[in-house]
């Protein structure tokens, strides 16, 4: 398998990773230049800018009764990404489930430090469980860094008494900020050449880390939780090309190991990024279809 061709044109264009961290604001501004205008995105039956817990949000439904509300955390290395990069991405998974979508705007680094995000995204689930009927699933989504909150919360809830997630979904997460070249094949198999590269994963997650995250902590780096057992069910989504690829499925394995109702699935021709970047194609848009049948299924 190779990465899909649409994909090769991108990141044959793509200059070699920097060793440099970037300009946030600069890196920022490039993102929000690559949005699609409003009438280009797809239309729903609700798309609403509201607050939760004084954190922006932005909710999606495309049907007057949702089966259930879905908690959306962004990915961008913890200092980019927003309500408005990953907009269509909301957009699809309120399509493709028939669940509400709250996507969440948390503060981003290095304005703030760890864990001034994390916590906010905690007082948002929690403000959204606390509307809800007892009945009423309650899933956290997340992809790269945005999956690492989700397994984050997932903890922070569990160690809080908090029972009421019942699903997680995390694509090709960020779950080891560890970035030892030696720990996970992929770093090295997939190093350069397929758009996330493995000389920018510690320049890219610098603003995190200088901000006081610890890659030892399981909280930042998820895998390091010892014991796993007793979290909400999982789908784990990852790409063949990608140097995150082994963590996140190491991170699935782990879960299955603990008891945790698991599902895997490896897009084989994809690259990091790809639900983001790439879901104009539809094998890759896919993604939103395997989600839907996790959250309904039964």
């Amino acid at each position: 398998m190779t990465l899909h061709p649409e994909i090769q044109k991108i990141v044959d264009t793509l200059p070699p990773a920097s060793l440099t961290p970037p300009d946030p604001a600069g890196h920022r501004a490039f993102e929000a230049g690559m949005v699609p205008a409003l009438e280009d995105r797809t239309p729903l039956a609700l798309v609403e800018d509201s607050a939760i817990a004084g954190i922006p949000v932005r909710i999606y439904a495309d049907t007057d009764a949702p089966k259930g509300v879905l908690v959306y955390l962004h990915g961008g290395a913890f200092f980019s990404g927003s309500l408005d990069t990953h907009d269509h991405v909301g957009r699809a998974l309120a399509k493709e489930t028939g669940w509400k979508i709250v996507a969440v705007g948390y503060s981003l680094a290095p304005e703030v430090a760890y864990p001034v995000a994390l916590n906010e995204c905690f007082s948002v689930l929690k403000e959204v469980a606390s509307e809800l009927d007892e009945n009423t699933p309650l899933a956290l989504a997340g992809d790269s860094s945005g999956g690492n909150f989700v397994a984050a919360l997932t903890f922070m809830a569990q160690d809080a008494g908090f029972d009421r997630i019942t699903h997680q979904v995390l694509y090709y997460p960020s779950v080891d900020l560890d970035f030892d070249k030696d720990r996970w094949p992929s770093l090295t198999e997939n190093a350069t050449g397929y758009g996330l590269e493995y000389n920018g994963l510690a320049p890219f997650n610098s603003f995190y880390l200088e901000g006081g995250a610890d890659p030892a902590d399981p909280l930042v780096s998820p895998i390091k939780r010892e014991d796993l057992s007793g979290l909400p069910t999982a789908l784990v989504i990852t790409a063949g090309y990608d140097p995150l690829r082994d963590e996140g499925e190491a991170y699935a394995a782990k879960l299955q190991a603990a008891g945790v109702a698991t599902q895997l699935k490896r897009y084989d021709s994809a690259n990091h990024g790809f639900i983001v970047n790439f879901s104009w194609i539809p094998e890759f848009y896919e993604a939103f279809a395997d989600t839907a049948a996790f959250l309904n299924k039964g």
